[in-house]
């Protein structure tokens, strides 16, 4: 079974997934876009994107798909399977839908769009993007005040979905400081090995650097 990644946030957010429940995978750096690679991956993944988990009977793509294989695979609840499912089902859906669209949308244009010449930072869209950073970690506070993890005792694949973009903020530079909750319940992942550095090891280079005009 093999896992191809990149560091870019989905792919780093499978291979951190996969890093934390230990799962039994191959891991391999992809670059689908790069001259002469589409061939090899479109039969992998139509969209050339990654993270791609290929197995004997297949692949599967997607990251939150990945997380949810690699959670069966393992035997681990980190995908919740109990009554905590629908819980984690909606913080799913929830964040992809506010806070993470929120994140990614800054990120976008102050990290991706800079470290490979996409054009430059749209001002109007990382205001749209800051605004609804601040209306939904508002919410996201609120929920996190006197909790560890955002349901349950133990931290879920809602918690790695939830903070995709934050290992990029020091490219966003989004004000989680304004935040109390969320930054504790972020050092608490910070805490987690797999989290903090899940490329650990592996044979994975660095990003292009943000230009500093694009900054």
């Amino acid at each position: 079974m093999k896992l191809y990644f990149s560091r870019n946030p989905n792919p780093r957010l499978a291979v951190a997934v996969a890093r934390f429940l230990d799962a039994p995978v191959e891991f391999e750096f992809a670059a689908p876009f790069a001259p002469g690679q589409a061939e090899k991956f479109r039969p992998l993944n139509p969209n050339l994107s990654i993270p791609i988990l290929e197995e004997p009977q297949g692949t599967l793509w997607e990251a939150d798909a990945i997380a949810c294989r690699l959670s069966q695979l393992t035997q681990s609840d980190f995908w919740r399977r109990d009554d905590d499912e629908p819980d984690m089902i909606r913080w799913l859906s929830w964040g992809k839908a506010r806070f993470v669209a929120a994140t990614d949308i800054v990120h976008f244009e102050r990290g991706t769009k800079q470290r490979y010449g996409f054009g430059p930072i749209d001002a109007a869209k990382v205001e749209e993007g800051l605004e609804m950073f601040r209306e939904a970690s508002a919410i996201l506070d609120a929920h996190l005040a006197g909790r560890d993890w955002l349901l349950g005792n133990a931290v879920s694949y809602a918690d790695f979905r939830m903070a995709t973009f934050l290992p990029f903020n020091d490219i966003a530079r989004l004000p989680l400081d304004a935040y109390r909750a969320i930054l504790r319940w972020y050092e608490r992942l910070e805490a987690l090995d797999a989290w903090r550095a899940p490329f650990e090891g592996l044979d994975a280079p660095e990003l292009p650097p943000v230009p500093i005009e694009g900054k």
